[in-house]
């Protein structure tokens, strides 16, 4: 690679995140528990549906996340949809605290099968296990099965855009 082409790419990635900020997304925390039934959890946006049949998730991990061995390990996880009053679960989960120190905020369950932790008053569960995992530069991308789906029925859910939390606007 040249100089030139090394700047370009350099432009171009700085061009792609700011590009990004302007992308909303609803803020999530990802969950599992190890074998020793350690729980793992992480803020994510990068989560989204591929298919309704059969009901597909896809997220996408950092290779360096405190989660990212435990989570391939278990293969079973929860995607955690917040709500406007989760506000504090993102700090929590991006990095303020660490390990079991980040189930102490919020009202956090085990489900029955493998003890994956998922958060009570969330915007809606989603309980999946991994069918692939496919490494694309710094990150896992994962396809999961999702086994058993749970939603509130107010619907409130966090965004995330423009480096912001925020809200959706009122339905009129």
């Amino acid at each position: 690679m040249t100089t030139a082409t090394m700047a370009t790419a350099s432009d171009v990635a700085r061009d792609f995140r700011h590009a990004l900020r302007r992308l909303a997304a609803t803020v999530t925390i990802v969950t599992t528990a190890d074998a020793s039934g350690r729980r793992h959890g992480m803020t994510a946006t990068a989560v989204n549906p591929v298919t309704m049949d059969p009901p597909t998730l896809l997220i996408c991990v950092n290779h360096g996340a405190s989660i990212h061995a435990p989570l391939l390990e278990a293969r079973r996880f929860c995607v955690n949809v917040l709500t406007t009053g989760h506000g504090d679960l993102v700090a929590a989960f991006s990095g303020h605290k660490a390990g079991e120190d980040r189930f102490t905020v919020g009202a956090w369950h085990r489900s029955d099968a493998g003890g994956t932790p998922f958060l009570e008053n969330a915007q809606s569960n989603l309980f999946c296990d991994i069918e692939s995992v496919t490494a694309v530069g710094t990150h896992s991308v994962i396809l999961a099965r999702v086994v058993e789906a749970r939603a509130a029925e107010e619907i409130a859910p966090l965004i995330y855009t423009d480096g912001r939390l925020g809200a959706l606007a009122a339905h009129a």
